[in-house]
């Protein structure tokens, strides 16, 4: 695998659309969303885990992908643009070593065990590429930070963020169900043929090819519309 992999392009272009027009429809319903151009099959489908009546929307992302901080925005709009059935789930990928994804893969994974995911979700973005908090690049230089961040500086972020204790923190961090978490998630990304983050897979059939379309409106739709053919 390459070591970096995003689509700042794309998000960018989509991240424009949201503030120029956070407000635009999507277009319309029975536009034709054709398999192999805005889509493509997960072969073979990815079993799902959420309650019966629910579909599935993952997002394949990591707090340290610079493109999925400038989609996170985006990804709010789609959520909130979804059919009820729809259910949202975050898998954070790893293979960035380099920018401490595995640290922020498992950061995630503490967060969902101490149940405090949606708390700090948002905040992490924000402490890595706004307060530098737990930066990854040097926002003068633009080169990676020495040292990168570590668990211990996590730990005091999540418990000055959801007011948990630093020892819960670094406690969840070594337990043998966060590691087994964090290898499912590495199972899942490459399941599901992702090559770039972020990447958007629905009902664990269909993964969303980003470039395909051209407004959040249109990326908004067509979640939707792979939602309601499962």
């Amino acid at each position: 695998m390459k070591p970096i992999r995003h689509a700042p392009v794309l998000v960018r272009a989509l991240a424009g659309a949201l503030l120029a027009c956070a407000a635009a429809t999507a277009i319309a319903a029975d536009a034709p969303w054709i398999e192999g151009r805005h889509y493509l099959p997960v072969e073979p489908p990815v079993p799902t885990h959420v309650p019966p009546g629910k579909v599935e929307v993952v997002e394949v992302f990591s707090f340290g992908c610079p493109a999925c901080n400038q989609f996170e925005p985006i990804m709010q709009q789609i959520k909130a643009g979804l059919p009820p059935e729809a259910e949202v789930v975050y898998v954070p990928a790893s293979w960035n070593a380099a920018e401490s994804w595995p640290l922020f893969q498992r950061a995630f994974h503490v967060a969902q065990a101490l149940g405090i995911e949606a708390q700090v979700h948002e905040a992490m973005y924000a402490a890595i590429w706004k307060t530098g908090e737990l930066a990854v690049v040097d926002p003068v230089t633009h080169r990676l930070k020495v040292p990168q961040p570590t668990m211990g500086l996590v730990a005091r972020f999540f418990a000055r963020t959801a007011g948990v204790t630093q020892q819960a923190v670094l406690d969840a961090a070594q337990s043998f169900s966060v590691d087994m978490k964090m290898m499912e998630s590495d199972q899942l990304v490459k399941a599901y043929g992702v090559e770039g983050t972020p990447t958007l897979i629905v009902a664990g059939k269909y993964r969303v090819v980003n470039s395909s379309v051209r407004s959040v409106g249109e990326l908004t739709d067509l979640v939707r519309y792979l939602v309601e053919r499962n």
